[in-house]
């Protein structure tokens, strides 16, 4: 069985909230999902020590170079995540295959919005009749946690 999620994270990807406004966020998307029919398997936050890759898993097909504008392999993405030890980055420079420049794993254009973050919640598999949170909500999150946020929206 395949896992849907949505996966809230600061636009600054260094930036981090506090502990009691990040408990306060899990609670609000919680709540986002907890009317008639609406449920939330799980909602939870982490913080992560260095930069981490939030992924779309499945959703994620094309990745293009913002340089040359050509396709690159999804699976250069993951020899970088192997090579590198996993999806934690002290930076994210690499030299893209495609014309050898070196460009931010950030800069590149996915097909399904991906993100890089010291901070995100999480919702499993959500559902509700508006699966996604629209641009009040993520302004109420970004209230919540004091810095604006964008979703990533996940299928494994």
């Amino acid at each position: 069985m395949s896992d849907m999620y949505i996966r809230l994270i600061p636009t600054d990807l260094n930036w981090q909230p506090s502990p009691e406004a990040a408990g306060a966020a899990v609670a609000y998307v919680a709540g986002l999902f907890s009317g008639p029919g609406d449920a939330v398997e799980h909602v939870d936050y982490e913080f992560y020590d260095r930069i981490t890759l939030i992924d779309a898993g499945e959703n994620t097909s094309q990745i293009t170079c913002p340089r040359c504008r050509s396709d690159i392999s999804l699976d250069w993405l993951g020899d970088v995540v192997r090579e590198n030890g996993g999806v934690s980055f002290e930076h994210l420079d690499m030299t893209v295959p495609c014309c050898g420049a070196v460009v931010g794993l950030d800069t590149l254009h996915y097909d399904w919005p991906v993100g890089f973050a010291r901070f995100e919640v999480s919702a499993m598999n959500p559902t509700r009749a508006k699966y996604e949170l629209d641009a009040q909500e993520l302004a109420d999150m970004a209230s919540i946690v004091g810095h604006p946020v964008t979703q990533i929206l996940a299928h494994y």
